[in-house]
Order: structure tokens, then C-alpha cells, then sequence
């Protein structure tokens, strides 16, 4: 029985492609998310957590447009998550 990575003798392993680096699904998602104003929460990566919606995103940093508190810039390597709010 062969070990774990082992093919089977004869047989030719197809190199693996890198996968890209940019794939414009956070900007398409970033996108949608804004256009509709919807409820986001924002888990930082100091575990705080901002809830709003996205008015404005671009490659560094988010605003988020919140109610009854100032609306904030955030870079985007402080953030941990987005999750769409349940509303």
C-alpha cells in the first residue's frame, strides 16, 4: 500500500497552479454591499466591533456611515471580518 502522497507507479502528477492573488470579488461584494446600505458589523483585528454600512471602500480602507455616531475610515489590514447584519 503506498503512503499518503505517493502516486501510483506510472502515473503523472499535474503541477498545481498558484492561485491568483487578486480575484476583485472583495471589490465586487465591497460594491453591492454599499449600494444597498446594508447593515454590516466589522470585527477589528483589537476585537472591537463597528456596525454600519459601507458608503465608500477603496484598495486601503472602508467608510463606514453610522447612525447617531460619526461615520469612520478604516484600513482595511485592521479588519478581521465582514458580516452582513440580520436585519
Amino acid at each position: 500500500m503506498p503512503f499518503h502522497g505517493q502516486g501510483v507507479p506510472g502515473s503523472q502528477r499535474k503541477a498545481k497552479s498558484v492561485p491568483p492573488e487578486e480575484t476583485s470579488e472583495e471589490a465586487a461584494y465591497l460594491k453591492a454591499l454599499g449600494e444597498k446600505q446594508k447593515p454590516v458589523s466589522i470585527k477589528l483585528a483589537h476585537g472591537e466591533i463597528v456596525r454600519g454600512w459601507i458608503e465608500y471602500y477603496d484598495k486601503n480602507m472602508v467608510r463606514v456611515t453610522r447612525e447617531g455616531q460619526p461615520n469612520l475610515f478604516i484600513f482595511k489590514h485592521e479588519i478581521m471580518y465582514i458580516a452582513e447584519d440580520k436585519k
